[in-house]
């Protein structure tokens, strides 16, 4: 019986509420009575391959390994076993970009460049832990009017998430220099995150860059759509198919 350490397996928060049970013993785990299908878990194993290189080039890089352990809720060993791992890891390049999220779409790794970027330039490891719960339809980057999608962020208080208005004005405003300097700000920076349930469509990240594109009278901006549910998924392919019909779509 081959036996793995369970902070190479688990997530963090999956973790701490096994250790509430059993820390520091050997525990079996017994096959579930279903053959799981293709696909269900690959999302999260290619998430893992993912960390484990950004974990060697910041090693490569002159980051300690204490500091890594710190980062990434890792052990001394498990860090060790990674940045000194000689085992040669064929990688895409990641970057909070257009290009690279097209470019993990076309090798059928988008959920992977999500995963990334919520939990580097978009903060919000929660959303990503909640993505990985169960298996999602995720379209790869398409143009779509900004008009279809309504903000859940902001100084208003009907927000779902209320931002202080002084801070909001500022990061909006700096965006909206950003976008005034640079030509090709709109084909550099990485898409908006969108869920589509219910029949609407929920702006999880991009509200920023939303209010500063409506200021500057910007009408279509680039989107990943992610849905969970197979009835709505029907349901989007049937009032918007024509234009995500060029789309990667996967299920992971």
């Amino acid at each position: 019986m081959k036996y793995r350490n369970a902070q190479d397996i688990f997530p963090e928060t999956l973790l701490k509420q096994i250790q509430r049970y059993v820390s520091g013993e050997t525990i079996y785990i017994p096959a579930g009575s279903g053959k799981k299908s293709w696909g269900e878990t690959s999302g999260y194993q290619q998430f893992i391959r993912e960390r484990n290189a950004a974990i060697k080039v910041e090693f490569e890089a002159g980051k300690t390994i204490d500091s890594l352990m710190e980062k990434y809720c890792l052990s001394y060993d498990s860090i060790k076993r990674i940045v000194y791992n000689k085992k040669e890891i064929t990688m895409l390049k990641y970057s909070a970009s257009l290009d690279s999220a097209k470019a993990y779409a076309r090798a059928e790794k988008l959920d992977a460049w999500i995963h990334l970027y919520l939990n580097e330039e978009g903060r919000n490891i929660p959303f990503s832990d909640g993505l990985k719960l169960c298996d999602r339809y995720y379209f790869s980057p398409v143009l779509m009017p900004i008009s279809l999608f309504k903000r859940c962020a902001g100084p208003e208080a009907e927000m779902k998430y209320h931002i202080d208005k002084d801070w909001w004005e500022h990061t909006v405003g700096e965006l909206k220099k950003s976008i005034q300097t640079d030509p090709n700000f709109l084909d550099k920076c990485a898409p908006f995150i969108v869920e589509y349930t219910g029949g609407k469509f929920v702006l999880n990240d991009g509200n920023h860059r939303h209010k500063a594109y409506e200021e500057l009278g910007i009408e279509k901006a680039w989107v990943i759509f992610w849905i969970t549910e197979e009835d709505e998924y029907r349901d989007f392919m049937q009032k918007y198919g024509e234009q995500v019909k060029d789309c990667v779509v996967i299920r992971r």
